[in-house]
């Protein structure tokens, strides 16, 4: 495992809950040329001083160098992990995914508000529907297969998409991709409700068509 070293005064801002770690902050990082290299790669993160911080996805080619997974030290960074965050996002979010219109598009996984740093997942069309997700950091990206596992148990939704923004990836260093991760893909055009407003959309690019009238 990695070990990322903090310099002197800089690691207030991740004690006071930042979740980002910038080069500038970083003193050194310790351990095999291939796993530096590899985005998402899971990294000990210690003070000047070498106490523990905390563990954190580290990612040699991104400008947010590295992005806190937990403060917790018997906390490992695994597939339970990441299943319980998936869980804990959907519970959060359950009555408003509920109470939605059935062709609304509706938040169900936030990224860093639900300690997924990276991770956008949107629902459409309820159960029988698509899930969207967007796998913004080496983080997530490295953790996909236990991610969408989680997501197919705890939803009952059949598929999954991955949509792909280009510039996102790039600066992360990741592959540009664009597919279905479960299920089928969506279909050219759906028709999104967003409260008086609707329009129709290629969920798989995010392009939004003109808006209809009502």
């Amino acid at each position: 495992m990695l070990i990322i070293t903090i310099k002197q005064g800089k690691e207030k801002s991740l004690l006071a809950g930042d979740p980002w770690i910038y080069p500038t902050a970083i003193d050194k990082v310790d351990g095999k040329p291939q796993e530096k290299m590899k985005p998402g790669s899971t990294a000990i993160v210690q003070s000047s001083s070498r106490q523990f911080i905390g563990r954190a996805a580290y990612n040699s080619k991104s400008q947010i160098r590295a992005r806190m997974w937990s403060y917790k030290e018997d906390e490992p960074v695994d597939h339970a992990m990441m299943k319980r965050r998936v869980k804990a996002a959907i519970a959060k979010r359950a009555d408003s995914v509920r109470a939605a219109h059935p062709q609304a598009l509706v938040p169900v996984v936030l990224g860093e508000e639900d300690g997924l740093s990276g991770l956008i997942v949107h629902s459409w069309g309820g159960v029988q529907g698509y899930l969207v997700c967007q796998f913004q950091s080496g983080g997530v990206d490295a953790w996909k297969v236990p991610i969408v596992q989680a997501l197919l148990a705890e939803t009952g939704c059949p598929n999954v998409y991955e949509r792909c923004d280009e510039l996102i990836r790039k600066g992360e260093g990741l592959p540009l991709i664009q597919r279905e991760l479960a299920g089928e893909a969506p279909p050219d055009h759906v028709l999104v409700v967003d409260g008086k407003e609707r329009y129709s959309m290629d969920l798989r690019t995010g392009f939004r068509y003109p808006k209809l009238r009502s």
